[in-house]
């Protein structure tokens, strides 16, 4: 336990440090960005941090608390705190979204509260059992489906009800409107619905890909996720870059796209892009000679 502690601890330490260097300029090749954006990252190195502290709770602690932080931390959504109160800036990085002015023109935004990310990544912890080794897959893909269906039922209802976990819906003048309403849930920080939306999926994707040749393809990136992170937000930037040299800046409001269809359209030829790369550095981490490699 203590060496698990202290390992998460690393890495969470370490995910701060990326994000802050790696990462950021990876978004805006520059030294000096005027905004300091804390996004995803620095969020998971945070949970990470907490997850260290969190996992000597006993296990029926552990549950309570993924309950109250996922189901509870939308009843926190009326706390807010003014730029120079005493709680202003613990809250805006554990659950209001804002931006944290540093002075000499430089600012820092919580992309990601993390409260709730907590909650998540302490769900993930305790789903660690089912794949410990000798772990029976078939127990592992059934306790996976009842849980992802069991997710995404609640999110339906939750939302028909549209009383708690998200801003409410409207019905649209035709079907497609109010379904779109429906599914507008907020990610910043995330909702009850939307975690019970995106996880529940997740559940199912685990449970259904891990026999199929696909799961296997995407088990290749998953075995180096911060190396496969790091590299695609810079093969897009230079991507970016090159469009911008032949076609200019402007062709669009999102990169160079002008419909969101064509960004997610990118996502097949950078994972084909970026696939035998990450094959190269899992074989090299697996071979464990770079010990820092184990925390990518």
């Amino acid at each position: 336990m203590q060496e698990t502690a202290a390992y998460l601890a690393r890495r969470g330490l370490l995910l701060i440090v990326l994000e802050l260097t790696v990462v950021g300029f990876g978004w805006s090749f520059s030294f000096m960005p005027k905004m300091i954006y804390l996004q995803v990252i620095w969020a998971i190195g945070l949970a990470m941090l907490a997850l260290s502290a969190l996992l000597w709770l006993p296990r029926a602690a552990q549950i309570l608390l993924v309950v109250l932080l996922v189901f509870g931390h939308n009843a926190l959504d009326g706390v807010h705190f003014a730029s120079g109160e005493a709680g202003f800036i613990p809250w805006a990085i554990l659950h209001d979204r804002r931006v944290i002015e540093l002075g000499g023109g430089i600012a820092v935004r919580t992309s990601y509260p993390v409260l709730p990310w907590i909650g998540v990544i302490l769900f993930g912890y305790l789903l660690g059992p089912l794949y410990a080794r000798g772990a029976s897959a078939e127990t592992r893909q059934r306790r996976l489906l009842a849980m992802g269906l069991a997710a995404l039922g609640a999110f339906v209802v939750l939302r028909l009800l549209n009383v708690y976990g998200d801003h409410a819906w409207q019905v649209g003048s035709t079907a497609l409107p109010s379904l779109m309403s429906f599914l507008n849930i907020t990610k910043y920080p995330p909702s009850l619905h939307f975690i019970l939306l995106t996880v529940g999926i997740g559940l199912l994707a685990l449970a259904g890909l891990e026999r199929t040749q696909g799961g296997r393809l995407l088990a290749v990136i998953g075995r180096v996720p911060m190396f496969f992170y790091i590299a695609h937000i810079y093969l897009l930037h230079l991507i970016y870059l090159l469009f911008a040299a032949f076609y200019g800046p402007n062709q669009g409001e999102r990169f160079g796209f002008s419909q969101v269809w064509m960004i997610w359209a990118m996502a097949l030829p950078v994972l084909a892009c970026l696939y035998r790369p990450c094959l190269w550095f899992g074989r090299l981490k697996q071979e464990g000679r770079q010990r820092w490699m184990t925390y990518f």
